[in-house]
């Protein structure tokens, strides 16, 4: 579901920056790059630009849709309801410092080094 999902955003993205970047701007845009003349006689002489704003409003609409559905979906499934802060807290209640020590024997006298011979 989750790769679907991201899949679909990933396309909705590219398709967006087409219908951007087809839109003709003052200077004529990347549709005039591509024979601009063509999608005039196609649509109409303002017909070309009201499609093409249409069509990036609903995948405006279609963008912050996703991004919200796969960031809703990605918090639930990374965090598990537990913030970051209280996560450390359990960690370093649970964890104990001395549990890392190496133990010492309690019974029997205390090692003794021999003493230098000359």
């Amino acid at each position: 579901m989750y790769g679907v999902l991201l899949t679909l955003f990933i396309l909705v993205c590219f398709f967006q920056m087409i219908a951007i970047l087809l839109q003709s701007s003052k200077g004529g845009g990347l549709a005039g790059a591509f024979g601009g003349g063509g999608m005039g006689t196609v649509f109409g002489g303002r017909g070309a630009a009201t499609f093409l704003s249409k069509v990036t409003s609903v995948l405006a609409a279609l963008f912050m849709l996703f991004a919200l559905v796969l960031g809703i979906l990605e918090t639930s499934k990374s965090s598990g309801g537990d913030s970051l802060v209280s996560k450390t807290r359990q960690e370093q209640q649970t964890a104990s410092p001395a549990a890392n020590l190496p133990s010492i024997p309690a019974t029997g006298p205390a090692p003794t080094t021999p003493a230098p011979q000359k």
